[in-house]
This record gives structure tokens, C-alpha cells and sequence, in this order.
């Protein structure tokens, strides 16, 4: 079996597809070394960002394991656990999720007010460059999980709080997998991309007023909503 160019809307799944079927085929077996991101784009003839999205789905499904420095390896895991469903599974349990949703709310709707305060034009600029890129990974059928993680990073850098933005950075790994798992689920149901996009537009039109409590406001509801529907829907 041989990977196959991509000719879908969702690119990401239709790699995560293709690994799949690989694996169940046996052409790939756990442990084996996965091509590089641009290896595999070139492959599959899509962008780089496409396949780094598959990569952190897979990652948080336990498909694949991702050591730095090394490479990217198929999980040792039971190829039937692997196979058992399209959802991802969180990395950590439902309650340590949960938990760390916590955690987003109390770092960022803050970090969403003063940066209303605090932001500089160039920074407010950052911000929806960002928004920009979300959108448009979302009209192509990409989740836009890095557009989506710049755009809060770049809220808390507007802060211009150092110790904020060290707790984002820490956290920032698991972070990453959170959110491309969380927005995976989400996006599984047409309506809520539309949704999202309107949310984070609330967000930055608020800073960019100079809007505080519209700001804290707006970041809350986005991070509840995205937490209420995740959690009944896994």
C-alpha cells in the first residue's frame, strides 16, 4: 500500500484516514518511524500545516507518539485500541481535562482583559492576522489549530504580564494536543466552526476597543462553550 495525494476537504482527516488504513493493513506496524512532515506532504501533495494538524489528532487518539529529536512513531498500542474509533481520546482522563479547561479559563479570560488594556497596535494587528489565518484554515476544511494557538498566545503576549505568559508557555505542549483534540470533536458538527470564528471575532473586537470586561466576557463564553460541547460529546 502506498499513500495516495490528498483530493479531500478535510485534509487532516483524510491522513489520519490513510494512516489508518496502513496500520490496519498491516503496511505499518506499531513502532515504525513515520516520514517527516515535509516528507509526508510532499506524499500526500498538501501543506506542511495540514499534516502537522494530523499529526497532533493522532498524537492526542494515541495513534502515534511523537519523540523530539527523533522522529514520529507508530504507537505501541494495540493496532485494535488504535482502530476502535475516529474520536480522539484525550490525552488524560475526562476529570484532568476538565481540570485543565479550568485552568485555560483562569489564565486567559484575564489575560483577554488586560490585554485590552495593555495591547499595542502592533500587537492588536498580531492578533487578527491570526483571526485572519483562522478563518481562512476553516473555509479550506482545516481545524486551524495553530492560527487558533497564536491567537491566544498572542493575547497573553498583549497582556504584558511576564508570569502569565510563562504559565501559557509551560503549558503550552499540552495545550496544543488539548486544543487540536477539542477542536476535532468540535468541528464534527457543521455548526460550530461558524460559531468559533464569531467567537474569537468577539474576543479580538473588544481588545481592539479597549473593552476589558467585553473582553474577559467574551473569552469565558468561548472557553465554557467549547468545554460544555466537548464534554457531551465524548
Amino acid at each position: 500500500m502506498e499513500f495516495k495525494p490528498i483530493k479531500t476537504k478535510k485534509i487532516y482527516e483524510e491522513i489520519i484516514d490513510q494512516v489508518k488504513a496502513m496500520i490496519n493493513s498491516g503496511a505499518l506496524q506499531p513502532g515504525d518511524r513515520l516520514m517527516s512532515e515535509r516528507d509526508l506532504a510532499e506524499k500526500f501533495q498538501v501543506g506542511r500545516s495540514a499534516v502537522r494538524e494530523a499529526f497532533r489528532v493522532m498524537e492526542a487518539m494515541g495513534i502515534i507518539k511523537i519523540k523530539p529529536g527523533e522522529g514520529t512513531y507508530i504507537s505501541e498500542q494495540h493496532v485494535e485500541i488504535l482502530l476502535n474509533s475516529f474520536s480522539p481520546v484525550l490525552p488524560a482522563d475526562r476529570e484532568n481535562v476538565r481540570e485543565f479547561m479550568e485552568l485555560r479559563r483562569i489564565l486567559e479570560v484575564e489575560a483577554a482583559g488586560l490585554a485590552a488594556q495593555r495591547r499595542s497596535p502592533e500587537q492588536l494587528e498580531t492578533i487578527n492576522m491570526s483571526l485572519q489565518r483562522l478563518k481562512n484554515d476553516v473555509e479550506q476544511g482545516n481545524l486551524g489549530g495553530e492560527a487558533d494557538l497564536q491567537f491566544h498566545f498572542t493575547i497573553a503576549e498583549a497582556s504584558h504580564n511576564s508570569f502569565l505568559l510563562k504559565l501559557m508557555n509551560t503549558v503550552g505542549d499540552v495545550m496544543s494536543r488539548v486544543l487540536s483534540a477539542t477542536l476535532h470533536v468540535l468541528y464534527q458538527n457543521p455548526d460550530n466552526p461558524p460559531r468559533i470564528i464569531k467567537e474569537h471575532q468577539a474576543i479580538y473586537d473588544a481588545i481592539k476597543n479597549k473593552d476589558p470586561e467585553g473582553a474577559r466576557r467574551a473569552m469565558f463564553e468561548h472557553l465554557s462553550k467549547a468545554e460544555e460541547y466537548l464534554f457531551n460529546n465524548i
